[in-house]
C-alpha cells in the first residue's frame, strides 16, 4: 500500500510539466500578434510557472519602438508575465475554459532592457486566489540570469 507521501509523488510525476504552443493556445485566448509565452518549461500545479518568450527582431512592435535602438516595451513584458500567471489559473480545477482579466500591477521594476535576440525566462508565482474570483501573482523576468522586470499582478475572473 502506498502512503501519502508515495501518491503525492506518483501524481507529480503525472503532472505536464512542458506547454507547447498548441496547449498554451488551448488555455489561452491570446492570438498573434498578442501571444507573448513560446513555451511553459516547468509548471507546478496551483503555484508556479515558468515560461519562455523569445524576443525576435521581427517583432510587430520593433520598428517603431525605438527606430535604431529596438526595445521590447515595457507593457508588453508585463504582459508576457501576465500570460504565464493565465496558464496557472487556466489549469486550475475548475477554471478550464474561464478568463481571468489583468486587473492591476504593484511594486513593478524594469532592471534592464529587453532588445532583440534576447530570451525572456518568465516566472510566476501564484500568492493568494480568493473566491476562485481573484488572484494575486507575483513574476520576474529574466535575460540572461539577469533580472529585467519584476512586479506583482492581480487578475480577477471574467464572466
Amino acid at each position: 500500500m502506498e502512503t501519502t507521501t508515495e501518491q503525492e509523488t506518483n501524481l507529480e510525476s503525472q503532472v505536464q510539466k512542458t506547454f507547447f504552443i498548441p496547449d498554451i493556445q488551448e488555455l489561452l485566448p491570446h492570438r498573434y500578434p498578442f501571444a507573448l509565452v513560446d513555451r511553459i518549461i516547468d509548471y507546478i500545479p496551483r503555484e508556479k510557472a515558468v515560461g519562455i518568450k523569445n524576443v525576435t527582431i521581427n517583432e510587430p512592435f520593433f520598428p517603431g519602438h525605438i527606430p535604431g535602438n529596438p526595445l521590447m516595451p515595457g507593457v508588453l513584458q508585463v504582459e508576457a508575465m501576465a500570460q504565464v500567471g493565465g496558464v496557472i489559473l487556466a489549469l486550475l480545477p475548475g477554471m478550464k475554459g474561464k478568463f481571468f482579466g489583468f486587473g492591476g500591477i504593484d511594486k513593478l521594476r524594469f532592471r534592464r532592457p529587453v532588445i532583440p535576440g534576447d530570451q525572456l525566462i518568465i516566472t510566476v508565482e501564484l500568492l493568494s486566489l480568493k473566491r476562485n474570483r481573484i488572484a494575486k501573482m507575483q513574476g520576474q523576468g529574466l535575460v540572461d540570469g539577469q533580472l529585467a522586470v519584476k512586479g506583482e499582478m492581480l487578475f480577477s475572473l471574467i464572466d
